[in-house]
């Protein structure tokens, strides 16, 4: 597996891992372990084609999700300390544990809003986080987080809003379609990388014929007021 051969880049990358492992083998399905495969995966992919360090885009991606705020009663720092913790616990250096703390902190997409914090490996680990939201896998997390949620698929008398500030975003319990106008479809167009942008616009398609697809069996099914939000 692709994904057992990159792990193996240095013995840091494989303590990690299996901690990561031990974390989140039973977390929610749209981040779990198997995200986490997928991110890191993705991640090493955009790596080759930027001058970035290799092995903290690795421990980045696989401790982007370690304690998720989503999952804390919305607390942001519960991520990055406990991925600080853990490095320290393996006696990585200040430097590398530096870097990898802001890269949880800043990854979240909170409301599509940029962050101060900035560096080449954080804008490969977003943009495979970012992957792994789109596509046929982004719309399985996204109805399975909406299920976790108790959301409602759609409901056309609630339409899609622009959130202005991160907390609303986080506040939001509108219907998983929703979520596809407020988020999933702008990402495209927020990708750092040369690489990232290529491998986005593929599931960016595919979404869109999802939707088309979607609409017209609602409105089949007699919603026929519906207008493509």
């Amino acid at each position: 597996m692709e994904f057992n051969k990159i792990i193996k880049y240095s013995p840091l990358v494989q303590k990690t891992a299996a901690y990561a492992q031990s974390a989140l083998e039973d977390a929610e399905g749209g981040h779990d372990w198997q995200h986490i495969q997928r991110v890191v995966v993705n991640a090493d992919k955009i790596a080759t084609s930027e001058n970035c360090d290799r092995e903290i885009v690795l421990l980045g991606a696989l401790l982007h999700d370690i304690a998720d705020s989503k999952f804390h009663d919305g607390d942001e720092e519960i991520g990055p300390v406990t991925a600080r913790n853990f490095l320290i616990s393996v006696k990585t250096p200040n430097d590398i544990i530096e870097h990898v703390e802001k890269i949880v902190r800043h990854i979240s997409y909170k409301g599509g809003k940029m962050t101060e914090f900035y560096t080449p490996e954080l804008a490969v680990v977003r943009d495979a986080d970012r992957l792994d939201a789109i596509g046929a896998i982004g719309i399985a997390r996204a109805f399975n987080y909406g299920g976790f949620k108790n959301r409602k698929l759609f409901d056309p008398t609630i339409p899609p809003v622009a959130y202005q500030t991160k907390e609303a975003y986080k506040a939001s319990t509108a219907p998983t379609i929703n979520h596809f106008y407020e988020k999933l479809l702008k990402l495209k167009n927020l990708m750092h990388t040369d690489t990232g942008k290529q491998l986005a616009e593929q599931r960016h398609q595919y979404m869109l014929g999802f939707l088309e697809q979607f609409f017209r069996e609602v409105q089949f099914a007699g919603f026929d007021h519906v207008e493509h939000l």
